[in-house]
């Protein structure tokens, strides 16, 4: 059962020095075929181009992982949305509407014929 563990966490890194590999010889080649013909920029070495994916990896998506996947806000929305009253939701929807300037299919003027600006 253990041997079973230690191959699978075994695995499971290899896939992921594989696959850190591949990703830094990506951006090595990209940067050191793009960058300095076009913006006169030094090449750059393999572990310089894991680095910038760290950074890149700190900067865009911060330390955190995803937790209850990408579109648990959507969830977290419905679910205030059904403890609300159907007054409390027709004010939210409003604001919200007013807030984005959106306005429905039946509250748009027609194609032509919007107001002069």
């Amino acid at each position: 059962m253990r041997s079973n563990r230690a191959r699978w966490g075994l695995r499971i890194f290899a896939l992921i020095v594989v696959a850190v590999g591949v990703a830094g010889l990506a951006v090595m080649g990209l940067w050191n075929w793009l960058g300095p013909d076009l913006f006169g920029w030094h090449p750059i070495s393999f572990v310089q181009a894991v680095g910038l994916l760290i950074l890149c990896r700190l900067l865009v998506g911060g330390l955190r992982g995803r937790a209850g996947g990408h579109f648990a806000w959507r969830a977290r929305l419905a679910e205030r949305l059904e403890k609300m009253t159907p007054e409390e939701r027709e004010k939210f929807r409003t604001g919200l509407h007013a807030g984005c300037r959106w306005r429905s299919a039946s509250e748009r003027e027609p194609e032509g014929h919007g107001p002069a600006i």
